[in-house]
């Protein structure tokens, strides 16, 4: 296990506008995450010098032993990197401590999948953090939102928001995606 914290960082779009969209299904595992912690709930608080908000939980209140940051990045999903890199240098955490959570068209509506390093899959938010960090191997938590209907362009897909269906499903899918995470960060 390493000394460096686990840093998770859920990707999305600020704003309410946005808040219920398929692009912030990383946001939804943040969440789940943060409900997890124990004595009680964590809550997210702003973090101005990286452009963020964040939960810093010390060792015992999401994975014994080990100090976890968990945030969310404030800026846009295409500028992600920026805002995860000043997390990195700010908590010092090392690539392989980093875990990235996203929306993933290429898996089915509530699947997850976790992978190191890897390509982005045509997805800006990852292609912006993986610039930032300057193409090191990082932890990846894919969260499946599907592929859009007929013709539909992807990215009007991505910013529309989960029916009432949908959105039970997301919430399974992030409780998966919780307990793989905390599994891969508790050692």
């Amino acid at each position: 296990m390493s000394d460096s914290p686990a840093l998770i960082v859920g990707l999305g779009n600020p704003g309410p506008q946005y808040e219920a969209t398929r692009h912030n299904a990383g946001i939804a595992v943040v969440e789940e995450i943060l409900e997890r912690a124990t004595p009680m709930p964590a809550q997210l608080s702003v973090h101005k010098r990286t452009n963020t908000e964040v939960a810093e939980l010390a060792g015992g209140r999401l994975v014994p032993g080990r100090q976890v940051v968990v945030a969310r990045t404030r800026a846009f999903m295409n500028l992600s990197g920026g805002p995860v890199k000043a997390l990195m240098d700010y908590f010092r955490v090392k690539p392989a401590d980093l875990y990235v959570v996203y929306d993933e068209l290429d898996l089915g509506l509530g699947e997850m999948k976790l992978r190191v390093g890897g390509g982005d899959h045509g997805h800006n938010g990852l292609k912006s953090v993986t610039k930032a960090v300057g193409g090191a191997p990082y932890n990846k938590m894919a969260v499946g939102i599907g592929r859009p209907p007929g013709r539909m362009a992807p990215a009007d897909y991505v910013l529309k928001p989960f029916s009432a269906k949908e959105r039970i499903e997301v919430a399974i899918a992030a409780a998966d995606a919780a307990d793989e995470l905390l599994r891969a960060i508790g050692g």
